[in-house]
This record gives structure tokens, C-alpha cells and sequence, in this order.
């Protein structure tokens, strides 16, 4: 009987590992361009109007000779980039040594995926319902109406002729909702891609784009606007992968911000944000990742980048702002309490990593949004970038040959607190009627607290024209007034919570009536930080009003240099320490 010999299984091969470069090529000579070829007439204009040439040498194309010589040594090319004139490729570490040796390279710079985290509270997604409560149907107004949208409305100012693109997850159902009949209808969304699967589709992927489009320019079923930016035109860009748990890379969204600008993008909305995945606080510097470096890339476009603060306030190990909030040039905007007017709790803090200010703004972050079948309450400075981004729009209509860069700071002036600010609040929120109509040097309005310098203590007391409120005027408790700490330190950075009222204490003797204090009404926080001789502030705090007498700061909290700012209803005072 014959036996078969048994077979072996050939030997498997093991193919060497991949990883990600970052390939800077040395120059574009020889190159030409046309312009009016390659940009949209939207795009020309909007360089017209910044004062900006038709291009320049960050617009021209990568040599394709370049371009075909790495691919030729790499496994794969996943991007090239004009802005930066660079390559993204995965390849071996032999085939990286081979780059490096070709005569168009720079540099060849190992360069892991980043992952973005979409800057919307964590949670399972809920489906939302067409049957409105009375309160859902006020805060989808006080969403709008606390930026101001009545003015804007006015005016005739609803973001008409500005073209706003957002970068998201993906954009499942906004075709189908109700809340966009009116943007489908009007054919308001010009132009889509998917930069993760390289096509036009974007309905597919994710909601959470879906959702923030709504917060610019989405209507509940009776015509309530849920943005301030419902006559501007749409560039929807997928930038990341599958849903809220899996996030793509910094690739694509410097790929969808050259998309933006050669479409003619005025805005961008960017409801993401890079944190601990890939970064320590300490690279939250503006200069570090590549997505903060195109993100003032496509500044100098002339585009206003809008950039969610991120949802890590309430993380101990991070709490700071992500990036590319933590550029320079882009508007950061951070989440606001509806039920308090102050800092919700998981809005990221600022400053930056080099201690410029951050978040810029504030606004709203629990909004009504656009949710799978009909609308529901959602939570995240994902939605408080896109009612921002809806208010620059407004504002930019009315001002349409305004330079970004001027816009962005007019943003800043207008908002609520300024010239205060501090890490959690920014400027504060930005108001129309400030924008429309602002107020000129030397009006800003009569002081309303003074600053009263003693032996060991400098307090702070409310004016009395500024104490009285309706039927009460507040009493003045010096001898109770809270001692900020007990130690040389008042408040650390990021503690801005509110101070409880501080308790009445027996008085010797008091200059006018007690009032009782439960039937008092709050006129409002008084919001108060000291910064040093740099502007950098070492502390910041909001305190709820029940008294004249509402601060001591101790003298030996105080450096020389140090500046004491307090801003209670709406006028900002200073102290200086000599």
C-alpha cells in the first residue's frame, strides 16, 4: 500500500512594517499656475477683497517628478500637500533611508496618525423627537437670541453671500431632515468630499456634522432658527472615520482646508480637536501640530478658522484646550452654561501652552440641535463653535471687506466681558448689538466698583448708582467681606467656579438699613482676575454679588507689576500694584 509523503506548508513571509513620513521636498521650481484656473470665482473674489495676490508660491503645485520618485520608493502616498510642500507616505525604514538620499527631499520626518476627538460630550447617541417641550423650544431661541440674532435679523444679516465649510465626522441624514429642507431646497450646499474614503459622498459616517450644521443654519419645524447663518452657502467636509469612538488624522484636514480655500471657503468650522491621544499639554503652543500650522495657513488665506475649545475641563490629566484650537489666528470658543451664564464645566480651560488666551469666546453649550428624527438637547463646544461661526458670518456680511484678522479681533471687542478676560470665559460672549453698534474710546460707561487700598488688604466695593437694583439697594458688609485665602495665594488658575454668597456676620455698627437678604435680587457676577507685568494671569475667580463689599485681596498676594482686574456689569476697572 502506497503512502502519500505529507506536504509541508511553505514558510509564511513576514513583510517589514510600515510606518507613517512626513516628506518635505526642497522647492517648486520650474512650476507654472494659473490661478483663475485652478481657484473658483468664489475663491478669487474672497483674495480680492482680503487685498491678498491672485497666489503665491504656497498655492503652486508639487513637482509631480518629486511626487513620482517617492512613490516609486514607498508603499503608499496618502497626501500631497501644496500649502506645505510636503508629502505624506508610509513606507519601511529602508525605504525612508532611500527617500532621504533623493535630490528633491528636505527632510523625511517619521510621522505617526493623530487621532481627532470630536469636541461632543461623550455618550450614546440618542434619537431625537419631533414632539418640542415648551422648554426645548426656548432654548433652541436663547441659543440665537443670547448672540444677538434679533439684531442681526434687522439688519438683514443672515450670513447671505458668506460660504462656510465644516469639517466633521460625516453628515447622516441632513438631506432627509426638515430642519434643512429650505438649505436642500436653495441647492446651499455647494460642494462635498470625503477625505477618508476619497469621494463626494459625505452623508454617511457619523451625525455629529449633521448636528453641528444645524447649529448654523438648521429651523425647528415652526421656522425658529437654530443658527444665526441661514442664508450662507455650505462646503461640507468628511475628515474622519466611521463614528465618534474612531477618529481619523491631521492629513485630512489640512487636505479639506486646501479644499476649502480653492472653493472659496470665507469660514471654517472646525468642531474637533486633537488632545492626550497624541500630545502633552505642553505642545498645545500653536506651532507644534501640523493641523494648528494649516489651520494659520488658511488665515492667511483669508479664511476665519472657528475651532471648538474641546470637552476636557472637567479631565484632570489635561483640561486644556486641543489643537488646533491652540493656534494663534483661530477664533477658540468655548462652552457657556445656559442655566448659570457662566462656564459649563466640561469646556476646556486656556491659556496655551505659551500662555496666550484661550478659549477666545464663549457661547451656548447645550443647544436644541438636529439630531436622527427630529431634534434633541445636546451638549459640547462642538455646537458653541457653529453659533459662533454663524455670528462671524452675520458680522462679516455687514462688513464684507473687513481683513480676518481685523474680524477676529472686532469679535473679540464685542463679546460681554471685554477688555476683561480670563481662561474659562475668554472675552465672554459676543454680542450683535456690540458689533453693529460699537461703542467708541472714552464711552464705555460710568465705573461701577471702587478699589479701596488698606494696610493689608485691598477691597473691592460696588458703588452705590451700581447697588441698586429693583425695589432693593445691596447692603454694605465691610467688616464681613470675604479674605480671598488664607495663605500669599488667591485662587488657582482654572478654579472659576462661583463663590457662595458669604454669610451675614453680626455688625457693630451699619451705615444704612439691612435689607433682608433672601428678598434681594442678584444684579449679576462680578468677574475679577490678577494678571502679571506680562498679561499672564496667575488667577481668576467669578463671584455671585449679594453685598457692596465683595472682595479683599490680600496685599501679600500682590507682586510689583501685578494688575487687579474687576469687570461687574459690563465695565471693567483695573488696580495696579507699584
Amino acid at each position: 500500500m502506497l503512502t502519500s509523503a505529507p506536504l509541508l506548508a511553505a514558510p509564511l513571509r513576514l513583510l517589514p512594517p510600515t510606518t507613517r513620513y512626513w516628506v518635505r521636498l526642497r522647492h517648486k521650481a520650474g512650476m507654472c499656475f494659473e490661478p483663475a484656473t485652478y481657484f473658483t470665482p468664489p475663491a478669487q473674489a474672497r483674495r480680492q477683497r482680503q487685498h491678498l495676490p491672485a497666489a503665491d508660491s504656497t498655492d503652486f503645485p508639487v513637482r509631480p517628478d518629486f511626487v513620482r520618485q517617492i512613490r516609486a520608493f514607498t508603499d503608499s502616498v496618502t497626501l500631497v500637500s501644496r500649502w506645505f510642500n510636503a508629502v505624506a507616505c508610509r513606507a519601511t525604514l529602508a525605504q525612508a533611508a532611500r527617500l532621504r538620499r533623493l535630490p528633491g527631499v528636505l527632510s523625511v520626518e517619521e510621522w505617526e496618525g493623530r487621532p481627532l476627538l470630536p469636541a461632543a460630550r461623550p455618550g450614546p447617541a440618542e434619537r431625537g423627537s419631533m414632539s418640542l417641550s415648551a422648554d426645548d423650544r426656548q432654548l433652541a431661541r436663547r441659543q440665537t437670541t443670547s448672540l444677538g440674532s434679533t439684531d442681526f435679523r434687522q439688519a438683514g444679516l443672515v450670513g447671505q453671500g458668506l460660504r462656510i465649510a465644516i469639517f466633521d465626522v460625516g453628515f447622516v441624514g441632513t438631506v432627509r431632515h426638515p430642519a434643512f429642507a429650505q438649505l436642500v431646497a436653495e441647492k446651499r450646499i455647494v460642494a462635498t468630499y470625503d477625505f477618508v474614503r476619497n469621494g463626494p459622498d459625505v452623508f454617511v459616517g457619523g451625525t455629529h456634522g449633521t448636528e453641528v450644521l444645524s447649529c448654523l443654519a438648521g429651523r425647528l419645524p415652526d421656522g425658529t432658527l437654530l443658527g444665526l447663518a441661514p442664508g450662507a452657502e455650505f462646503l461640507l467636509a468628511r475628515t474622519e472615520r466611521l463614528n465618534r469612538e474612531i477618529y481619523a488624522e491631521e492629513e485630512a484636514w489640512l487636505a479639506a482646508a486646501e479644499w476649502a480655500d480653492r472653493n472659496g471657503a470665507d469660514i471654517i468650522n472646525s468642531s474637533l480637536g486633537y488632545t492626550d491621544r497624541r500630545y502633552f499639554p505642553e505642545q498645545m503652543n500653536g506651532r507644534t501640530s501640523l493641523v494648528a500650522r494649516a489651520a494659520e495657513m488658511a488665515v492667511r488665506k483669508g479664511i476665519l478658522v472657528v475651532n471648538a475649545a474641546g470637552n476636557d475641563g472637567e479631565d484632570t490629566e489635561w483640561r486644556t484646550i486641543g489643537t488646533p484650537a491652540d493656534a494663534d489666528s483661530v477664533l477658540t470658543v468655548g462652552g457657556l452654561d445656559p442655566d448659570t451664564y457662566l462656564h459649563i464645566g466640561f469646556s476646556s480651560y486656556g491659556p496655551s501652552a505659551d500662555r496666550r488666551l484661550k478659549p477666545n469666546v464663549i457661547a451656548f453649550g447645550t443647544v436644541l440641535a438636529a439630531v436622527p428624527g427630529g431634534y434633541a438637547r445636546i451638549q459640547g463646544t462642538s455646537f458653541a463653535s457653529p453659533l459662533m461661526a454663524g455670528f462671524a458670518a452675520c458680522a462679516w456680511q455687514q462688513q464684507r471687506d473687513l481683513p480676518v484678522m481685523q474680524l477676529f479681533s472686532q469679535l473679540q471687542t464685542c463679546a460681554d466681558l471685554y477688555p476683561y478676560f480670563d481662561y474659562a470665559h475668554g472675552y465672554g460672549l459676543p454680542r450683535a448689538a456690540a458689533f453693529l453698534r460699537p461703542v467708541g474710546p472714552g464711552t464705555s460707561g460710568q465705573p461701577t466698583v471702587d478699589f479701596v487700598p488698606q494696610d493689608t488688604v485691598v477691597t473691592v466695593l460696588i458703588r452705590p448708582e451700581a447697588a441698586v437694583i429693583p425695589a432693593q439697594v445691596l447692603p454694605l458688609y465691610s467688616d464681613s467681606a470675604a479674605v480671598v485665602g488664607s495663605a500669599p495665594k488667591v485662587s488657582a488658575v482654572g478654579r472659576e467656579d462661583i463663590v457662595p454668597p458669604v454669610a451675614k456676620q453680626p455688625a457693630q455698627s451699619q451705615p444704612e438699613p439691612e435689607p433682608a437678604l433672601a428678598a434681594l435680587l442678584r444684579p449679576g457676577y462680578l468677574y475679577w482676575h490678577i494678571a502679571d507685568r506680562h498679561g499672564v494671569l496667575r488667577s481668576y475667580e467669578v463671584r455671585e454679588v449679594t453685598q457692596r463689599a465683595v472682595l479683599r485681596i490680600p496685599v501679600r498676594a500682590l507682586r510689583p507689576g501685578d494688575t487687579v482686574r474687576v469687570c461687574y456689569r459690563g465695565i471693567t476697572q483695573s488696580y495696579s500694584v507699584q
